[in-house]
């Protein structure tokens, strides 16, 4: 068999460059640097340069090695371009030289792409003549890459290719496999096209396919629109509405922990809103009081629980918690008329590494940074929510809201399973920039995959109610000072209204990730079987 290039025409070069400016359209396509808006399209199209680069074909298949090394090159490049925004929390506020700065975010950005080199590779070395075949493996394949990102090293899967999906037509299927199997079918998707020839067309089993293909995605969109529309069970009475009142102070984060100025600035406006709100419930951010209980002015905190000890308001409000004795944590308090005597509390349970807690052998990374780092102690995953006025309050903190799968543990007891979701987050530490829009998209995923509103205060932004459907109903100018003021309507409260779980709610509840995971383990043993059966493309 005559040795020929993977790519005829193209030099190992130009596919690497090719490689790298379809990882960069992939950042962008999560949220369009100039508008925030997340391009579905773009995201399919990145994907489909990818899958061109590494296709096979019935006579020459790509090198599993040359295969890895444009996985990871395409990789490096999206995951660099997602999450560039470190470098400000880095260089900016901690102190760090730059080029150690870009030497950090380039290194974990190279670090997680060896997932996606690594099943890129063996991709390449499992190649098949099948279009559809190759097409399920690579989606599955990109899956398996998908879900280690995000639960290895405590996972980190911010940037993940499904968010570019919450206004696409895909969404629809997100509350079936959540996040990544939106990831998956993009990949599979964008396989199947690049290999697509003309007299493919003249052939009845394509048309079969796509027809298929779009009876399901049309169901899937009509069981959602009836699941969120109520359309198939009239009977069932509509939620009532709750009142909110979110609280973003802008407190600038150079000074945000500073005694002589940021501290006070926070306690005395977020002591204010908090004392003068009037809305059902109000909610203040993460670290809205950047002072342990102990260390604020004795009756500060009492004089807030005060507030709301009686009459028909509440407040979460987002603080460190705890002593050198028993550990800290990053929390929520929970204050009204029933938690008088026992206030509810929220602990944090997803840290983040190197600003909740220091990884072994990191020590001397951190000690270069001048920013105040704490070792905190984790919550435990699915605790119980907040109740107010008939709902189920479930909080998070910051990038809590990145694992649908912890999220989901509180769903495994409908009666128990939240209404609403709340998230407290502090984006300040990567400044003005595409974080915050990647934050809100990430946010409306989750309320597409339980159909549940998401509020969301932050102390830049983004402040927002994200309704049942995922849309942004309510939003804050970001980087403002002010009170986002709006309603919103719980889902699931009781037998009555509807449980309304949703199927991936249901399954995430009970197993986890574990059905994607054995779904990406199924289609590798169907791979190296058909491989075997003679079906694999020949190498060169």
């Amino acid at each position: 068999m005559a040795r020929a290039p993977s790519t005829p025409g193209l030099p190992l070069a130009l596919q690497a460059l090719l490689a790298v400016a379809a990882g960069v359209a992939q950042a962008a396509s999560l949220a369009w640097p100039w508008s925030g808006e997340p391009l579905w399209w773009l995201q399919i199209a990145s994907m489909a340069v990818l899958a061109w680069l590494v296709r096979p074909h019935a006579t020459v298949s790509v090198s599993w090695q040359r295969g890895a090394v444009i996985g990871g090159l395409f990789s490096t490049a999206w995951l660099a371009g997602t999450f560039w925004w470190l470098f400000i929390s880095m260089h900016t506020y901690g102190g760090l030289a730059a080029p150690l700065a870009v030497a950090a975010v380039l290194g974990l950005a190279a670090f997680l792409a060896s997932y996606y080199a690594a099943m890129l590779g063996i991709f390449c070395r499992l190649a098949l003549t099948s279009k559809a075949l190759t097409a399920i493996i690579f989606g599955a394949f990109w899956l398996v890459a998908e879900l280690a990102r995000g639960t290895l090293w405590t996972g980190f899967p911010w940037g993940a290719g499904g968010y570019a999906h919450v206004d696409g037509p895909l969404a629809a299927l997100a509350r079936y496999g959540g996040v990544y199997g939106l990831g998956a079918v993009a990949a599979m998707l964008a396989m199947g096209a690049v290999q697509l020839r003309r007299a493919d067309f003249r052939g009845w089993r394509l048309w079969a396919v796509l027809l298929a293909l779009g009876a399901a995605l049309a169901l899937a969109t009509v069981d959602r629109f009836c699941a969120i529309h109520l359309c198939s069970t009239p009977q069932q009475r509509p939620a009532p509405s709750l009142s909110l009142e979110l609280l973003q102070g802008n407190i600038p984060q150079d000074e945000k922990f500073q005694s002589g100025s940021g501290v006070p600035l926070a306690l005395k406006w977020y002591a204010e809103a908090l004392l003068d709100a009037k809305a059902d419930l109000v909610v203040a951010p993460e670290t809205a009081i950047p002072l342990l209980p102990q260390q604020l002015i004795p009756g500060y905190l009492e004089g807030i629980q005060q507030r709301y000890a009686q009459g028909p308001q509440a407040a979460l409000l987002g603080i460190p918690l705890g002593d050198e004795a028993q550990g800290y944590t990053n929390s929520v308090l929970g204050m009204s008329p029933a938690t008088q005597a026992t206030p509810y509390r929220y602990d944090k349970h997803h840290l983040v590494p190197f600003g909740e807690f220091i990884p072994p052998f990191f020590k001397w990374f951190t000690a270069m940074m001048n920013i105040p780092l704490g070792d905190f102690n984790r919550g435990v995953v699915g605790q119980p929510s907040f109740a107010w006025a008939g709902q189920r309050i479930a909080p998070n903190i910051c990038y809590e809201d990145l694992f649908g799968e912890e999220l989901g543990a509180r769903f495994i007891d409908p009666a128990q399973a939240p209404t609403v979701f709340v998230n407290f987050s502090n984006i300040g530490w990567f400044g003005d920039s595409v974080a915050i829009d990647q934050h809100l998209q990430i946010s409306r995923m989750r309320a597409l995959e339980f159909e549940r509103p998401m509020v969301r205060a932050t102390n830049t932004g983004a402040t927002a109610i994200i309704d049942h459907r995922g849309v942004v109903t309510h939003q804050l100018a970001r980087t403002t000072r002010g009170v986002l003021k709006g309603e919103v309507q719980g889902r699931g409260l009781d037998a009555q209204s509807g449980w309304a779980i949703t199927p991936y709610a249901w399954w995430v509840s009970r197993w986890g990730l574990w059905p994607l995971w054995m779904f990406g383990v199924l289609v590798f043993a169907l791979a190296v079987w058909a491989r075997n059966r003679g079906m694999g493309a020949c190498r060169h």
